[in-house]
């Protein structure tokens, strides 16, 4: 009798999956201001994205800046950094999802 192999996954799989949340802040440049920028996070990435809060300074015009919760899996979360580190947009206070984990 041959008993059939389970799939096991591995513990990359697992914390791929865990759900975790990380806070940073985002500054995107003024040309990028007719972009989706956030959006994205959500439709793409399927992220929650909570904006704790968001300013256009006076000094600097030609930022906004967007304090963000970014709530989903450790995977999401990593492709979602990765997307804003594409779009070469500078992003702040990053704290890891292992540090912020529930």
């Amino acid at each position: 009798m041959v008993i059939p192999n389970k799939q096991v996954k591995s513990n990359t799989d697992i914390l791929d999956n865990r759900r975790t949340q990380t806070r940073i802040q985002v500054r995107i440049p003024k040309d990028l201001h007719e972009e989706p920028v956030i959006s994205r996070l959500v439709s793409h990435y399927g992220i929650t994205v909570i904006i704790a809060d968001a300013q256009v300074s006076v000094n600097m015009p030609q930022y906004s800046c967007f304090d963000l919760e970014l709530r989903g899996t450790v995977s999401q979360i990593e492709s979602a950094l990765t997307y804003l580190d594409e779009l070469d947009l500078e992003v702040l206070h990053q704290s890891s999802p292992e540090e912020d984990g529930w």
